[in-house]
């Protein structure tokens, strides 16, 4: 079995887990990051659906983008600790929001791009069964696929801190934990020691 590839946050980071609608990113995160705050748009679509079941999800999806991104920030400056979001963020403004929130707030932001194919992608929706409109879907596959190109390339975004792509086989490896602050070690102890014979002295450390 392969060893878990694990992704260290510092203290403030802010990792962003980006990738095609049904790239995977909401299965990864389950098992990889046990522990860990991870705010998704679908846990605010999930709570006003209960509010409006009836209501279909495109009369209200504007909100739901609204108050996700609002949690964001909200969070990226009141909370402590290092923070995981699930955004597509294949859109070059999302990922400068990010970025400025990123800035503003002191939290180095952190890119893992979990990296598909349309069709895996496609798959994977009608699997969750909740499926992108295929305009909106295009566009998204439009988007990412030169945003994949600069990625490959190693080019991290203007405000971002680092970059890694991951495929699916790799996904399932992934375990992003929390870094423990080390504070520095203290100072030796120390003792007397008197040199027999001698009314000299001399200090010796103690581990």
């Amino acid at each position: 079995m392969s060893e878990p590839a694990v992704i260290e946050l510092g203290p403030r980071d802010l990792l962003v887990v980006a990738g095609l609608p049904g790239a995977g990113k909401t299965t990864m995160l389950r098992h990889a990051a046990p522990g860990l705050p991870v705010l998704d748009s679908d846990q605010v679509r999930a709570r006003l659906a209960a509010v409006v079941p009836a209501v279909p999800y495109r009369c209200y999806r504007p909100v739901v983008h609204a108050w996700h991104r609002l949690r964001v920030v909200t969070r990226a400056f009141a909370a402590d600790g290092p923070i995981v979001v699930h955004e597509p963020s294949t859109r070059a403004s999302t990922r400068a929001l990010l970025a400025l929130v990123g800035v503003v707030s002191g939290r180095p932001v952190r890119l893992l791009f979990l990296d598909v194919t349309a069709s895996q992608a496609l798959a994977g929706q009608r699997c969750r069964g909740r499926v992108v409109r295929p305009r909106s879907f295009a566009r998204h596959v439009r988007r990412a696929e030169k945003w994949r190109e600069e990625l490959l390339a190693s080019r991290v975004p203007p405000g971002w801190r680092s970059v890694r792509v991951i495929d699916r086989g790799e996904a399932g490896r992934v375990r992003v934990v929390a870094g423990v602050n080390r504070l520095s070690d203290p100072p030796p102890r120390s003792r007397i020691v008197t040199t027999a014979g001698s009314t000299a002295s001399r200090r010796e450390s103690v581990p």
